[in-house]
């Protein structure tokens, strides 16, 4: 997590100065944690443990909300002719083994959460698609209604289970077996109860979110549930309090976790709308900061940045999941706390990391990426992050997507080929950037940022200082990366400047070797030009919003600091 010292605070949320400090007194999940969460998870099948999720039957549900948030009509479509879908992968009903499911830790997740259903109910009637829903909820009873334990009884899961199950009743309860009606219920209830003391013991960040909004929707749509309504907003309030800054964004600082947060909130909406009862306030606070900092971080063509390892989700998703929050704002300049800044000129988007990465325990995974930027032009995206490192639904071995957490994936520069912030085998981050200095200036002329961060003052005693600006007209983007003396060991050192580009972006190097021909289909051509260090092209890649790898190629420019630092200027120039 980081925190901020504003210095002069400007109009519209722009701070012209401030300083971001990573505070990271952990080490990610402790060995005694780990433990804990272990013995908690061996309690769940405990006979006392069962003895808890006994109560009283439920006849019925006092409501069925709308779900608010459009689904993916092609899935629905897919559902409807006998098969799962998910980013690529499918699944035929007729085989579905939920004892034994085969897929990526993403579509486990997506069946055992029963997102489906959205989409299901998106691309047919309830007359179509109640027979898909009910073939596969029984599958889901016959393997773990009474099973409890494992991914499947986790709390986060529960929670996104009850919402989904509430909202989309009228798919999953149309049977005239009223037997098959009754463990429905009575596997609700029990997973509601299950909560009661699970919610709390959730991951910290948005699984905990989601596990106290799956409880106050038990609350408000079984019968007898106020008591657990009440102590239940009462953990969500805690939950939001702690994973969301005062800007909007998330603690584990990803786009993509954000998108999905603000549709759960927005489910849980619906579910007090459906009693018409008042929302939570802290419900209402939270997308009513969350929207205009997911705006934020979206480009031209409406699409997300691939910011901590997300995926560039597109616009239809983000306008469905927007539409459902209600909330109708501009997109937040500057992000103080979730560390995103954003500048904008003409039809030019630009998105820089202008942050230290996540603290440890808030995000497994999390990106070394700190002072990079991404950059668009209309429709057409140019400058880039790999993206899809902590997404499990990309398409990538295990060790590429741990690669595309370093530096060398985003594009910023990187000294020595090493990490700006070191990243562990176990998903943690070590030492690296504790402190990132900012400050940002709105001029006639444009936009300027300049920033500064410590990651590599420890081993080579040089400070990367990064300038960024844009003209009015978002024409010409203008850049210098500074690698200044600091602290006591001055160790010469070789560094790069990276620029991944846009899969659909032709890259033309200059004789000199100084500067490209950026040619983008259908689109403009731009320029580029370096001074203080020799460009070249190098392979690349790029994690589209599906989570396939596509190949691309990137700009990198090479050079050499001494102990005394070292500087390159750069420009990126509209010729078309």
């Amino acid at each position: 997590m980081t925190k901020h010292e504003p210095i002069d605070p400007g109009a519209d949320g722009i701070e012209q100065g401030k300083r971001l400090i990573r505070v990271d007194t952990d080490r990610g999940i402790s060995l005694s944690q780990r433990i804990a969460e272990r013995l908690q998870r061996l309690a769940w099948r405990t006979p006392l443990h069962k003895l808890r999720l006994r109560g009283r039957f439920p006849l019925k549900l006092l409501a069925a909300p709308d779900d608010p948030v459009i689904g993916d009509l092609k899935a629905g479509q897919a559902l409807l002719q006998g098969w799962i879908t998910w980013r690529g992968e499918r699944i035929a009903i007729r085989e579905l083994n939920f004892g034994a499911l085969q897929g990526s830790p993403g579509m486990v997740e997506y069946l055992h959460s029963f997102a489906w259903l959205r989409d299901l109910s998106t691309a047919g009637t309830r007359q179509q698609g109640a027979p898909v829903a009910e073939a596969i909820m029984s599958r889901w009873l016959a393997a773990h209604a009474e099973h409890v334990g494992g991914i499947v009884w986790r709390a986060d899961l529960w929670g996104k289970r009850i919402l989904y199950w509430t909202a989309h009743a009228p798919l999953i309860l149309s049977s005239r077996d009223l037997v098959y009606r009754s463990v429905v219920l009575n596997t609700l209830a029990r997973g509601a109860r299950h909560l009661d003391r699970a919610a709390d013991k959730a991951p910290e960040g948005l699984g905990r979110v989601a596990a106290w909004a799956g409880l106050i929707a038990a609350g408000l749509l079984i019968p007898g549930g106020d008591p657990r309504r009440v102590f239940a907003e009462a953990g969500l309030t805690r939950a939001l309090g702690q994973t969301f800054g005062e800007d909007g964004g998330l603690i584990c600082r990803s786009p993509a976790a954000l998108l999905e947060a603000i549709g759960l909130l927005s489910l849980l909406r619906a579910a007090y709308d459906s009693r018409r009862q008042e929302v939570l306030p802290a419900v209402e606070t939270t997308l009513a900061r969350a929207v205009p900092a997911l705006l934020g971080v979206t480009h031209g063509d409406g699409g997300l940045a691939s910011w901590q390892g997300g995926l560039p989700f597109d616009q239809g998703r983000i306008e469905a999941v927007v539409e459902a929050s209600g909330v109708r704002a501009r997109p937040l300049r500057q992000a103080r706390q979730w560390g995103y800044q954003r500048l904008a000129g003409g039809a030019t988007v630009i998105s820089m990391d202008a942050a230290p990465p996540p603290a440890s325990r808030a995000a497994s995974g999390g990106c070394a990426s700190t002072l990079a930027f991404e950059m668009s032009d209309g429709s057409h995206r140019l400058v880039v992050s790999c993206g899809g490192a902590r997404n499990p639904g990309a398409m990538l071995p295990a060790q590429l997507a741990d690669a595309l957490r370093a530096t060398a994936a985003h594009s910023t520069l990187i000294v020595a080929d090493a990490n700006s912030t070191a990243v562990h085998p176990d998903g943690s981050l070590g030492r690296g950037v504790v402190e990132v200095e900012i400050d940002r200036q709105e001029l006639e002329s444009g936009s300027r940022i300049e920033a500064s961060h410590d990651g590599y003052v420890r081993r080579y005693g040089l400070l990367h200082r990064r300038q960024l600006a844009l003209s009015v007209d978002g024409r010409q983007l203008s850049g210098e990366d500074m690698l200044l003396p600091a602290g006591r060991r001055k160790r010469a050192a070789p560094f790069a400047i990276r620029f991944h580009l846009a899969p659909e972006v032709e890259v033309t190097l200059t004789a000199d070797s100084q500067g490209a021909l950026l040619r983008i289909d259908d689109g403009p051509l731009w320029q580029f030009r370096c001074k203080g260090g020799v460009l070249g092209t190098e392979e690349s890649l790029w994690v589209d919003g599906t989570g396939r790898p596509r190949e691309t190629q990137q700009l990198v420019i090479s050079a050499e600091s001494p102990p005394g630092g070292a500087s390159v200027s750069w420009l990126f120039k509209r010729a078309g």
